[in-house]
Parts: C-alpha cells; sequence; structure tokens
C-alpha cells in the first residue's frame, strides 16, 4: 500500500484509556513500545532499542480494545500517522504524532486468544466487507477544540 500506511509489532505499555468526545463517539489511547535486538558484530554483545508509540482507536475499535487489551499485551497494529497540534495553557504550542489505528490484534506468536464476534452496531460499524459504509471520519484532529489532548 502506498502512501501513509505504518503496521507495528509491540507490546502495550499502559492499559487502553477509553473516553467518549461529545459527540458520543469512543476514543481509546495506549502506548506501544516496539522493540529491535540485534548481535554487535564486534563486541559479540546483544544491543537493544526500544521506540515509543501512541496509538489511537476510534468507535466500536475503541471500545473493542479497552475491553480486551492490558498492559503488556502484545499486538499488531496497523494504520496511519497523524500529526496533531495544539497551543497549551501558556501559549506554547506543542505537536504529536500519533498512530490512528484502522486495525489492532494480538500476536499469536508467544500467546493464544479467545476470539469472540461483537454484535454488529448501527451505522455500519465500519469493519464490515468491502460493500460496508464508511465510518463518518472523526471531528478534525480527532477532538474537539476544547478538549485536552492525552
Amino acid at each position: 500500500m502506498a502512501g501513509n500506511y505504518v503496521e507495528l509489532i509491540g507490546n502495550l505499555t499502559r492499559d487502553p484509556e477509553l473516553r467518549f468526545i461529545p459527540s458520543g463517539a469512543a476514543v481509546a489511547n495506549f502506548g506501544l513500545a516496539v522493540n529491535r535486538r540485534w548481535r554487535n558484530q564486534q563486541s559479540n554483545e546483544w544491543e537493544e532499542e526500544v521506540a515509543f508509540f501512541d496509538i489511537v482507536c476510534w468507535r466500536e475499535l475503541a471500545e473493542n480494545v479497552s475491553e480486551s487489551l492490558t498492559k503488556g499485551t502484545r499486538v499488531m497494529v496497523s494504520g496511519r500517522l497523524q500529526q496533531r497540534s495544539w497551543e497549551t495553557d501558556n501559549g506554547e504550542k506543542r505537536n504529536k504524532v500519533e498512530v490512528l489505528a484502522d486495525e489492532v490484534g494480538p500476536s499469536l506468536r508467544w500467546a493464544t486468544a479467545q476470539v469472540q464476534k461483537t454484535e454488529r452496531r448501527e451505522g455500519g460499524g465500519g469493519g464490515g466487507g468491502f460493500d460496508a459504509p464508511m465510518p463518518a471520519a472523526p471531528p478534525a484532529g480527532g477532538y474537539d477544540d476544547n478538549e485536552e489532548p492525552f
């Protein structure tokens, strides 16, 4: 897939936080640690590098993630990068790059999972098939203008 698309495999650094914006849409946020490990050819020692990402899930995905995942769970996340900008109460400008998740699933390399299909909610649910209606887009930037970022 061309363009802005990422796939990550890592461990949750904290339990997902589920919130609801004023329109009633669910949003879940969690941290993901992605580890890279390699053997240094010169010292023959193992070295490790960790990258941290903030993951944002919307609507049914948000609710399912918050019900199913906990800190430490190894997951696969696919989605796109999204940059948000805001101004603090002190007038400082801030920017943050997050992963806006399309799909989140448990990694079954070192674990098992019990999959339970949820009932489809009214409005298409945004994950049916090729002919399923697309979900409504989140508000610009994903947040109400008066809302503080996570």
